[in-house]
């Protein structure tokens, strides 16, 4: 798909979003990665950010964590040690740290 070359003049002018200070974001890089990954992995990568502070550490309980999600606990640690073992996470109950994603080597 091509982005477009100019400025596009949006759909609802009147509801253009901003950032908030609180702006959470996921690395764009994720989406060329996305093959190697289950939905539950993928859904905890976009969760975390949102749970995390500004080193990108969240206490959040995997408990909990599915239930906000709508999975189980078992998938959500599942997810997590994949995560890890994939260089995307680095875990020590209860504390979870998103890593900054390494380019792929060639």
């Amino acid at each position: 798909m091509r982005h477009p070359t100019k400025a596009v003049d949006p759909v609802d002018p009147t509801r253009v979003r901003t950032r908030p200070a609180h702006f959470a974001w996921i690395d764009h890089r994720l989406r060329d990665r996305r093959r190697d990954l289950s939905l539950e992995a993928i859904a905890l990568l976009l969760f975390l950010p949102l749970a995390a502070d500004r080193t990108g550490c969240s206490f959040w309980a995997a408990a909990t964590i599915a239930k906000k999600l709508g999975l189980r606990e078992g998938d959500v640690i599942q997810a997590r040690s994949r995560l890890v073992a994939k260089g995307l996470l680095a875990s020590r109950s209860p504390l979870s740290q998103l890593l900054p994603l390494e380019d792929p080597r060639p």
